[in-house]
């Protein structure tokens, strides 16, 4: 059996297909989504029905991811900002306006039960962002972190102590290995996931010119689709 993780996947039904396909993906395969299924290309209710069939023929576990949330209130009628809509939710506000009630019920309930952290029985954690708390995510006071926070990117990015240093983070030496998306390995320069100090990034860029990552968590042998801004000739992304 494998444990596979998936990132950012934003509204990108051909992509995230793709990837499955070349994943070669297994009836006793673990896929664990870190989020954001939500928002930048044009397919978010396509990608939403997918999911929620796909999770009868395959073992899936689903994080949220924070445009996964913003998707939520958009769904539910709240009032949505300037800065979602700039930020991939004009395409998502477009696809839904002839979505009928029904599928639009179905896609508010998945939502809404996707879950902020999955700790394993390896101590591996997997979330779509990171927390804040220093003494791991069962305190952590903000569970909006789960899907919103950088710092943990950005802190596991920049210590260059070694882990037997006494001043080495706490925060990064809690788990065994952290995996993340939310924060696009593109913005380093590569479209392939990246590790620093025990935190695994597999955000490659698909609401940008990245493409959607699978790996296998044991062997570390990762899969990706095309460009997906390839495979949306017409369309911009997040890439505005």
């Amino acid at each position: 059996m494998r444990t596979l993780v998936i990132g950012d996947i934003h509204g990108a039904i051909k992509a995230l297909t793709q990837v499955l396909e070349r994943a070669d993906i297994q009836p006793t395969d673990h896929l664990i989504f870190l989020g954001d299924y939500a928002d930048g290309w044009s397919q978010t209710p396509e990608v939403l029905d997918f999911l929620i069939s796909y999770q009868h023929q395959q073992r899936c576990l689903f994080l949220r991811g924070n445009h996964d949330a913003l998707c939520y209130d958009f769904l539910q009628g709240k009032n949505m900002d300037t800065l979602w809509r700039l930020h991939g939710g004009k395409a998502t506000e477009k696809a839904y306006q002839n979505v009928t009630e029904t599928r639009r019920q179905a896609h508010l309930d998945f939502l809404a039960s996707l879950q902020n952290y999955y700790l394993d029985a390896q101590n591996r954690l997997f979330l779509h962002a990171g927390f804040t708390n220093l003494r791991g995510i069962a305190y952590e006071h903000f569970p909006e972190m789960y899907y919103w926070d950088r710092t943990l990117w950005e802190l596991a990015q920049s210590s260059t102590l070694p882990p037997t240093d006494p001043h080495y983070p706490n925060r990064l030496k809690l788990y065994t290995h952290i995996y993340i998306g939310h924060t696009p390995t593109t913005r380093l320069g590569t479209d392939k996931p990246l590790s620093f100090n025990g935190v695994t990034n597999v955000d490659t860029g698909a609401a940008f010119k990245g493409r959607i990552t699978i790996m296998d968590i044991d062997t570390l042998q990762y899969w990706q689709s095309d460009p997906v801004y390839t495979l949306y000739p017409d369309e911009a992304g997040r890439n505005q």
